[in-house]
């Protein structure tokens, strides 16, 4: 039987396997090649950063430690998803789901990011299909008013996991490819057919940009 969400052994448990994960994190991370292409985002104001669900653990090393808050569901998994980031120096994170508190979810981002935060969203979670965005990034960027950073990510060596998502956890040593692409600017009040063809334009962009990545990968 599951333990109660707010039960003692629950939250210790929570916290155990957060200090785990977030440890083996930060040593891998520490042993990788990074190469970082594009200009980095993090000079300017508050933005919100996308890329695919197959990056999220080598966006949660590299980007650790700069407070950048991401969304995640309301789920056991979100639970420790959120205890892991903040471990990482990662901001508390937003939490809700699609079908349940998308719109409190929504207006919540809206405020933080507002406020100065710079948010991340993985614009094809949380249960895919992998590569295909939804249209909640271009949503929170329209309404706050900031622009989007879309990102690609590529390693080798890496394991795959065999989830939907086919995420992506670099070995030690490993070398990795960060590509950030330029700002994509959103008009405010989108609707109906511009919304999807700007969300057609990100979702373009993010594949291409990963594509850029992998293609670093194989030269010496």
């Amino acid at each position: 039987m599951s333990r109660p969400r707010d039960s003692w052994s629950y939250r210790a448990r929570v916290r155990v396997l957060a200090w785990l994960a977030a440890g083996l994190l930060r040593t891998l991370g520490a042993s990788w090649r990074l190469s970082v292409v594009g200009p980095s985002p993090f000079e300017r104001g508050p933005f919100v950063g996308a890329l695919w669900h197959q990056g999220l653990l080598v966006a949660a090393s590299v980007w650790r430690r700069r407070g950048i808050a991401v969304p995640v569901s309301r789920s056991r998994d979100g639970d420790q998803i959120d205890a892991v980031l903040q471990r990482l120096g990662f901001a508390a994170s937003p939490r809700g789901s699609s079908s349940r508190g998308a719109t409190s979810l929504l207006r919540a981002m809206i405020r933080r990011v507002r406020a100065g935060e710079t948010l991340a969203m993985l614009p094809d979670g949380p249960r895919g299909p992998a590569g295909q965005a939804k249209p909640g990034v271009i949503a929170l960027a329209s309404a706050a008013g900031v622009p989007i950073v879309p990102v690609g990510v590529a390693a080798r060596p890496a394991i795959r996991f065999g989830s939907w998502d086919r995420a992506l956890l670099p070995g030690p040593f490993a070398r990795v490819v960060c590509h950030y692409g330029e700002p994509f600017d959103v008009p405010k009040k989108l609707r109906g057919a511009e919304l999807e063809a700007r969300l057609a334009a990100l979702e373009r962009e993010l594949h291409r940009l990963n594509l850029e990545a992998e293609a670093r990968l194989l030269r010496p």
